[in-house]
């Protein structure tokens, strides 16, 4: 199986799928790979999303304290 590719390389490759799917351009016989592989993509996209929220989420928290409760008072 190729290498675990990063976000980017992984959703250009699932659109790819995708379009061979809906355009009819794969055979039965290699349309169970091509799930298959679509999944595995899908997986490393939901990941990536969800660890960035997380690093996101925990950004913005930080910058919230760092601010601190008087921040608004003038």
């Amino acid at each position: 199986m190729k290498e675990k590719p990063g976000y980017t390389a992984a959703f250009e490759e699932l659109q790819h799928i995708v379009s061979e799917i809906e355009g009819g351009n794969i055979s039965v016989d290699e349309l169970s790979d091509k799930v298959k592989r679509a999944a595995f993509l899908i997986k490393i996209c939901k990941n990536k999303l969800t660890a960035t929220e997380g690093d996101v989420n925990t950004i913005l928290k930080e910058l919230e304290s760092a601010d601190g409760p008087d921040q608004d008072q003038d």
